[in-house]
């Protein structure tokens, strides 16, 4: 993620990116939930660590706030735990150690708390039992992981940039002039570093990552020797010859249960540009497709989907995207049109914590690193994240601002829904289920939030019922709902 990008708006082909993709609900609408037609299921939410668990990695109540569902006491506040369940893990590429007279070369504009200390400190032993490796490193970051992990979060490894030896410049905040910066005599030389941690943290940390990418947003030219944190461009050529490495380097540590993902790059409409560049046995390599979202509500995010689900038979996930609103309105919105037509089959905010108001769930001071206020956007977040759950199923609704999912074990439907626009009542159509009976009389449970504040944050109400397999629910404007509707049978 880049700080300084403003969210891209569609270019070129607008038929999703513009008027069918804005998520802005109409007046008295209806909408007709369908459970004929499924997207798969949903495998979780998650979060990158670094950079704030870098900062607060060590302290419990965070672990509980982001990775469980507890209520968690915070600044004299109970907090609805947002029951994260996938943790990315940022491997580090900076050191401070001196080899042969080269040490890293630091960007002037990189703040400490986003320095990501790696492992491997110099290139003159693989081996890492030797003296060239520092397994003390990243201790913060690392503790966040384990905790993650211990709460039942599963965990994918990835990398910002490659060691700064590897650099050809020694600088993990990319190039000069924003090109390449992997030594061509390294490609092998960063599997390597990925695979090695990878077998480490299975063997010594109680960590077993499910998926390695080797990339951040690789073909991105904004990662430069004055970037204000770690990246590496990295051209679609050299990625391929990176993921064939990778590939031999797990398999030879005993990983071969470790799927391969790539490449993170920005925005829907440059992963599909990636991803087609690469041969047929390159996406052999590649398990799942990683995109970030920092398109927006524009790209074409049907065309991924098409390109990798449909057509390559990969798994899809949406692993990196964050907003400026501090509202949750943009978020929720973004993220039904990534239900509505990327199918991605898990989520991830970026930074749960910030320094920047509007990015932050939860913000943080900057000059002092401690933690303060708790955004609307965190409330928001966890209509989704607290009851769509990893094993129910995402069902269509055929509409851009609200979601569906199904536990067919508990018989229940869960809605969640958006309305960017004037109050009104949205209809839920449930005609196509077998059996819809809800709670006692009828009754939905529903959940609120207000997203320009001075109201419901996540507050619980009991007053909506069924009407035969008809809901009518009033919105607010500027509302995010969830609806638990029990007794609902396929």
């Amino acid at each position: 993620m880049v700080r300084r990008r403003t969210l891209l708006t569609a270019a070129g082909g607008t038929l999703l990116g513009s008027a069918l993709a804005t998520g802005t609900a109409h007046a008295d609408s209806t909408i007709a939930v369908n459970p004929a037609i499924s997207y798969g299921s949903w495998e979780g939410w998650g979060t990158s660590l670094a950079w704030w668990a870098n900062v607060f990695g060590a302290r419990d109540d965070f672990a509980d706030v982001f990775f469980t569902t507890k209520s968690v006491l915070y600044n004299g506040t109970s907090l609805p735990g947002l029951g994260l369940n996938i943790a990315r893990y940022n491997l580090g590429g900076c050191s401070w150690n001196s080899y042969n007279g080269e040490s890293m070369a630091v960007s002037p504009n990189i703040p400490a708390f986003k320095q990501i200390e790696g492992y491997w400190h110099d290139w003159a032993s693989e081996d890492p039992a030797s003296s060239s490796w520092d397994w003390s490193s990243d201790a913060t970051q690392r503790a966040a992981l384990v905790k993650a992990a211990q709460r039942g979060a599963i965990s994918e490894l990835f990398s910002n940039s490659p060691m700064w030896w590897m650099c050809a410049n020694h600088n993990p905040s990319g190039a000069s002039g924003g090109g390449n910066n992997l030594q061509s005599w390294n490609y092998r030389q960063h599997a390597s570093y990925l695979a090695t941690v990878a077998r480490h943290a299975k063997d010594n940390w109680g960590v077993s990552f499910t998926s390695v990418d080797p990339f951040n947003e690789p073909s991105s030219s904004w990662w430069t020797a004055a970037g204000s944190q770690e990246g590496c461009h990295v051209d679609a050529s050299i990625q391929a010859t990176v993921l064939g490495y990778l590939r031999s380097e797990l398999d030879s540590r005993s990983l071969t249960g470790t799927v391969i993902s790539a490449s993170d790059e920005t925005n829907y409409d440059l992963a599909r540009t990636t991803w087609n560049s690469f041969g047929s046995s390159t996406k052999a390599l590649v398990n799942r497709v990683n995109v970030h979202g920092y398109q927006g509500s524009g790209g074409r995010r049907d065309l991924l989907y098409t390109d990798v689900v449909t057509t390559a038979s990969k798994g899809l996930w949406n692993s990196e995207t964050g907003d400026g609103d501090a509202t949750g309105l943009t978020l929720a919105s973004n993220l039904c049109l990534d239900f509505r037509w990327l199918h991605p089959t898990a989520w991830h905010y970026w930074q749960v914590m910030d320094p920047t108001l509007g990015w932050a769930l939860i913000h943080y001071d900057a000059s002092t690193l401690q933690p303060d206020s708790v955004q609307t956007k965190y409330y928001v977040l966890a209509q989704f994240t607290r009851h769509i759950r990893p094993g129910m199923r995402i069902i269509d609704t055929g509409a851009a601002n609200a979601v569906a999912a199904y536990d067919s074990a508990a018989r229940r439907l869960v809605i969640v829904a958006v309305n960017s626009g004037a109050a009104q009542t949205i209809t839920f159509n449930l005609s196509q289920f077998t059996t819809v009976t809800g709670g006692t009389g009828g009754l939905v449970p529903r959940w609120n939030t207000l997203t320009a504040g001075g109201g419901d944050l996540y507050m619980s109400h009991s007053d909506t019922y069924l009407s035969g397999k008809s809901l009518a629910v009033p919105f607010a404007a500027g509302s995010v709902q969830t609806l638990q509707i029990d007794g609902v049978t396929i």
